[in-house]
């Protein structure tokens, strides 16, 4: 990876249905008693609505591919419940851990404008212990679109804990498109039988994570549409639809590391979205989508509605042969249909060897820029450095001024010789540009995610990137998203304005490159004295590291020490507090 800066410049409804309150405009004066429960009530009093959740992330025993495995679940349901929320609205979400180790949730594709504190991942936030509970609270500002939320550390993605965060347009802000008859959200991705502590053993070993065992789709392994590559009894997930209606299906790919191909058996993709852009719309007989990718498509059903139809996701750039089994497949099913899916499964792109098919693919999806809208090596290292976490998060250290902790000598281009462990990372010029290469010479594809951002992926390319290669980026509808594929022996450019202030993740989406420390951090830091372009450190931020001392129990958010029944009182109770105040005020 390169850096450089460019100087400053000016359906089926699977969500879990949140509580809404309205908020106030203005504060009352504080005249409650109870200290903590003031600092909860002031979430009352932003401009915009709030919704809010608990989440109890926990383990439960389930047999995807038939056997039986422990994986993670969100509220006792693997995957966990969909976030539905609007364009401003403030979201507070309560998790509960109840796993043997450490959590954190990140929010990916979730810019968290000016609070990287909520932004779930150890740079910036201390983890949640087992047994705690930890509130995060943020506003999904200025933004439309798919996204999904995941665990961030141990591996743990690998067993599960995900699930779809969508974004609703408010009212005055038209979509590009009829408003759709449904919205439904499919989570695909390669599955291993082993769960995440088997597969970080492997990793600590020197060992490559080998085949996967399966790809799921929403959690459920695949229809038997092959008696031989599919055995008996696995649940798989089907979606019913009615003849005639168009429905948006927001698709995501969680998985650990395999490219997935998404195809609906004689139906068509229109493209319409791509993590929060709007799309010039295309149809698409299938997509490739790679780790950490998310995309949404209008599809109308508007074949034979007497049978249903498969849905796939298959392995990309693999030797067909050997991973057939390795292929996710679900039901598209006609409300009044009588008959079976049949036949062969739609056959997926013939480029294993030659991916340019694939790359001018990608090339293909561009901005929307008329729509309104809230607009790896086996070392596992960014130019020769393989990044190490440190015990003290980085934003925690900025904030209490502590030494030591990082340094800001990330190289602006490749390193020779080995790689060497550092905690090295970016520094960035607020209000400024930065230009990213990030050049793939690993044999298979990966894919890279900034949070706090939507970066344009202005280019990309077979062979190293030249000075020269600036002369073939698409610097007019380049889209915006937050995860670009790198294909093998290729580069891909990406450009960031740096306006979000903060400390923000730069990582490949492929966990078991991820996990052996292809990462890195951007800080961006707003030298203007008392400036407003960052909100304070929250009043129930976690310490750790250097700072562990300063950790205190009753220091930790209110809903900390509250479990169970109890914790859904308190928030009920604060929903009715923001809710009578609003009557009064």
């Amino acid at each position: 990876m390169m850096t450089n800066g460019v100087g400053p410049t000016k359906a089926k409804d699977q969500s879990l249905q949140p509580t809404v309150a309205r908020s106030l405009l203005t504060k009352p004066k504080k005249t409650a008693p109870e200290k903590k429960l003031r600092k909860f009530a002031r979430l009352c009093f932003a401009d915009d609505p709030f919704v809010s959740y608990n989440f109890e992330v926990s383990y439960i025993t389930a047999s995807p591919l038939g056997v039986p495995q422990q994986v993670i679940a969100v509220n006792g349901r693997f995957p966990g419940p969909n976030i539905n929320t609007t364009t401003n609205n403030n979201v507070l979400v309560n998790v509960r851990n109840k796993l043997d180790e450490d959590l954190l949730i990140t929010w990916a594709g979730i810019q968290q404008r000016r609070s990287s504190w909520q932004d779930g991942v150890l740079g910036t936030n201390c983890p949640i212990p087992p047994k705690w509970n930890w509130t995060y609270q943020f506003q999904v500002k200025d933004q439309i679109g798919s996204f999904f939320y995941f665990p961030s550390l141990n591996f743990q993605r690998a067993s599960g804990g995900y699930g779809g965060f969508i974004i609703n347009n408010r009212p005055i802000i038209p979509i590009p498109f009829a408003t759709p008859d449904g919205d439904i959200t499919i989570l695909i991705g390669d599955w291993y039988t082993r769960n995440h502590t088997a597969l970080r053993r492997t990793l600590h070993a020197g060992k490559d994570l080998g085949m996967p065992d399966g790809v799921l789709m929403n959690g459920k392994g695949p229809y038997r549409y092959n008696t031989t590559l599919v055995p008996d009894g696995i649940d798989y997930e089907t979606i019913e639809v009615h003849p005639g209606r168009t429905y948006r299906i927001r698709v995501h790919n969680v998985g650990v590391s395999t490219s997935l191909n998404f195809r609906i058996q004689n139906h068509n993709l229109l493209l319409a979205e791509a993590e929060g852009s709007y799309t010039v719309q295309q149809n698409y007989t299938s997509l490739d989508i790679h780790v950490g990718q998310s995309y949404s498509f209008l599809v109308t059903m508007d074949q034979n509605a007497s049978t249903d139809y498969y849905i796939v996701a298959s392995a990309r750039f693999v030797n067909e042969s050997l991973w057939k089994r390795v292929t996710g497949v679900a039901i598209l099913h006609y409300s009044n249909s009588k008959g079976k899916a049949s036949g062969p499964l739609p056959d997926p792109p013939q480029d294993q060897y030659d991916k340019t098919f694939s790359m001018n693919q990608a090339r293909s999806i561009r901005w929307n820029v008329s729509a309104s809208g809230a607009r790896p090596n086996p070392q596992g290292s960014f130019s020769g450095i393989s990044f190490a976490n440190p015990a003290t998060p980085i934003r925690l250290a900025d904030q209490y001024k502590l030494k030591g902790v990082y340094k800001l000598d990330f190289p602006n281009k490749p390193l020779t010789g080995p790689p060497r462990m550092e905690t090295s990372i970016i520094n960035g010029t607020y209000r400024g540009f930065m230009e990213v290469i990030l050049q793939n010479n690993d044999t298979k594809v990966h894919s890279y995610h900034m949070n706090g951002y939507a970066f344009f992926v202005v280019g990309m390319d077979y062979g190293e990137w030249m000075e020269n290669s600036r002369g073939t980026y698409n610097k007019w509808d380049g889209i915006a998203r937050t995860t670009a594929q790198v294909y093998p022996g290729a580069w891909t450019a990406i450009l960031i304005s740096l306006d979000n202030v903060g400390v923000w993740n730069l990582r490949t989406e492929n966990l078991d490159s991820w996990y052996l420390g292809q990462e890195t951090y951007v800080r961006v830091v707003n030298p203007e004295a008392n400036n407003k372009t960052e909100l304070p450190i929250p009043d129930n931020a976690l310490f750790c590291g250097a700072l562990s001392k300063l950790q205190k129990p009753e220091d930790i958010s209110l809903a900390t020490s509250i479990t169970g029944n109890r914790s859904k009182l308190f928030f009920s109770l604060l929903m009715m507090l923001c809710a009578v105040i609003s009557i009064f005020h």
